[in-house]
């Protein structure tokens, strides 16, 4: 039996899926059975670090262009992940400061780093949400303590979606969450595009002992989008959404997505 008082059992042991990514992002908050887990991917599928790297970015730009140039004020950011650099939150409220943020993850560890996440300034708000992706309801209800989900909402659900490892499941599981989302909210996703190498190192991940991760097509992917809106540049590689003027959007990840907006 678990002594409540020590908090949640790490697992140092056993490859982890946050600690996984922490680790191809170049954080500390990993251990031996991730960091071989790491390496173990990334031979087999050499582009990883570069999808961990792309969607780090895209979430940065696309954070930045709703709050900066779309006036959105809030998000809710679903599989959140241990906490990094320019976490969503710190994004928004540096270019709009009365932002409101809700971060959402299921994982015992996330939860024993969420301090770190409900940082905030005086005018805007954060809060953190134990629940899981599957649960729109509770997700949703627990949201509505910082979040109108009558007024605007970007969703964010960056490299999280393949945990829902049917592709019919996510599909309705998106789009039920952008149908209780008020007209006018968007949709912030990117998954792996599938290809044989992908799907091979998917595979090996899951059969690792952590949670499984599969890679999506872009039918599985415009599908998750129905009945939203997807401006240039479309579904595609994520480096070519909000690129930096000067740098241009550089080489096509194989990290895909989109930012599909809901009509208002």
């Amino acid at each position: 039996m678990t002594d409540s008082t020590q908090g949640p059992d790490l697992q140092p042991e056993k490859p982890h899926s946050a600690r996984f990514w922490n680790y191809l992002l170049g954080g500390k908050d990993n251990f031996a059975a991730d960091q071989e887990l790491g390496e173990q991917i990334k031979r087999e599928y050499p582009a990883m670090v570069d999808v961990a790297l792309a969607t780090r970015a895209f979430l940065g730009r696309t954070v930045q262009h709703l709050a900066g140039e779309e006036g959105y004020r809030q998000f809710l950011d679903i599989g959140t992940g241990l906490p990094t650099a320019d976490n969503t939150h710190e994004v928004a409220q540096r270019v709009a400061p009365d932002a409101r943020i809700v971060y959402v993850d299921h994982d015992p560890i996330v939860l024993a780093h969420a301090r770190a996440l409900l940082t905030s300034t005086r005018e805007g708000a954060t809060d953190y949400v134990d629940a899981d992706l599957r649960d729109p309801d509770t997700v949703l209800a627990h949201a509505t303590r910082t979040l109108d989900l009558d007024r605007p909402v970007a969703l964010m659900l960056m490299s999280v979606i393949g945990h829902v490892t049917d592709p019919a499941e996510a599909a309705a599981l998106v789009q039920a969450y952008m149908a209780r989302l008020a007209p006018g909210s968007c949709l912030v996703l990117c998954t792996t595009l599938a290809s044989p190498q992908a799907d091979a190192a998917s595979d090996s991940y899951g059969s690792s002992g952590t949670i499984p991760y599969v890679t999506s097509s872009a039918e599985t992917m415009t599908a998750m989008a129905k009945g939203l809106t997807i401006p240039p540049p479309g579904l595609g590689p994520i480096n070519r959404w909000f690129p930096d003027p000067h740098t241009g959007p550089g080489p096509d990840t194989e990290q895909w997505g989109f930012v599909a907006y809901k009509a208002a």
